[in-house]
């Protein structure tokens, strides 16, 4: 039986635990405590999953636990120099306390919400559940009701389960990816970064397997399963991430479509709240990443909206809406 089929606790859920257990006593606790008491290794090692295996999984979860900036401090007895089975680690609670200063905004609340809502469709990004789990584990309460509207948030993208197995064990994938305007789809092998939702859609932020390039991929475009391959992921520069995220923001930004929005109507709701609208009676001006998206999100409204530029969305919005409509002629 392989490791992968053991996985069947869910990053986050071990890695609150393993927070529970590290602040649970001011003296520490050994590695050899943590593999056979608590939940998410407790389990793996009673199904016989290695020991060596079970050991780089807490050394991995060690790195993220200082990357979300808890400070977890490794013991060594003065007596045990040099034996690190009875090495302790521990998380000082009078250092993990939240500072006084802190104080969280209506808006601030109101994106914990949001945030909230997209933990309960169980598909947090990486870097959503690190931020989840931080507020969860300070006994951050929130209770503000969620005011304007949510985003269309999903978990439906079949291929978000299988990337968040492969970023979790830190192994490439293949999967076919099929372009727009293009019939036939590609094969790609790549080292998933991130996943991460922009502009209301999952996308995976990667690096080529074979090239070392940046890649961004529209999970909706993914038309295959995705294979979690036995390679591990190729090595990028700690600030890529945070590159490709920024690359998408600039795209958001330097993109403007003119929309006219029927008033009071759902769409004026929800495209209002799109960061950057402006609004000029009833012609909205609208930012976005990906004109197809773009055009995807507006064809759901109906006659509430009306393209009036730039032409590749208007033929985007045409298009769609004539494929939807030879799918269901008679």
């Amino acid at each position: 039986m392989t490791d992968r089929v053991q996985a069947t606790i869910r990053p986050e859920d071990r890695l609150f635990h393993l927070i529970l257990a590290l602040m649970a006593t001011p003296s520490g606790v050994t590695k050899d405590h943590i593999l056979h008491s608590v939940r998410g290794y407790r389990e793996d090692t009673e199904s016989g999953v290695s020991k060596d295996t079970l050991e780089r999984r807490f050394e991995r979860d060690k790195d993220i636990l200082r990357d979300m900036g808890i400070p977890l401090e490794t013991v060594v007895p003065a007596e045990d120099e040099g034996n690190n089975r009875n090495t302790v680690y521990r998380i000082p609670k009078g250092k993990y306390d939240h500072p006084d200063s802190l104080h969280l905004s209506a808006q601030d609340i109101r994106l914990l919400n949001v945030a909230a809502a997209v933990w309960r469709e169980g598909s947090l990004s990486h870097d959503a559940r690190v931020a989840q789990l931080k507020l969860a584990s300070h006994g951050l309460r929130v209770n503000e009701p969620l005011l304007g509207a949510l985003p269309m948030i999903t978990a439906r993208d079949p291929a978000l389960a299988s990337l968040r197995m492969a970023l979790a064990e830190n192994r490439q994938v293949q999967f076919s990816y099929l372009k727009p305007g293009e019939l036939h789809a590609t094969r790609r092998v790549v080292s998933p970064l991130a996943v991460v939702m922009h502009e209301g859609s999952w996308h995976l932020l990667s690096v080529d397997g074979a090239t070392g390039d940046q890649r961004t991929f529209l999970l909706r475009r993914i038309v295959s399963a995705v294979q979690i391959l036995d390679d591990p992921v190729a090595k990028a520069p700690a600030n890529t991430v945070s590159q490709m995220t920024e690359e998408l923001d600039r795209l958001y930004w330097s993109h403007v479509a003119s929309i006219r929005v029927t008033p009071d109507s759902q769409a004026a709701t929800i495209l209002s709240h799109r960061p950057g609208t402006t609004i000029d009676g009833d012609v909205y001006s609208v930012h976005y990443t990906d004109v197809n998206v773009l055009a995807d999100s507006l064809c759901e409204h109906g006659p509430e909206v009306t393209v009036l530029s730039p032409p590749e969305l208007i033929d985007s919005v045409v298009r769609q809406l004539s494929q939807l409509e030879a799918d269901h002629a008679s």
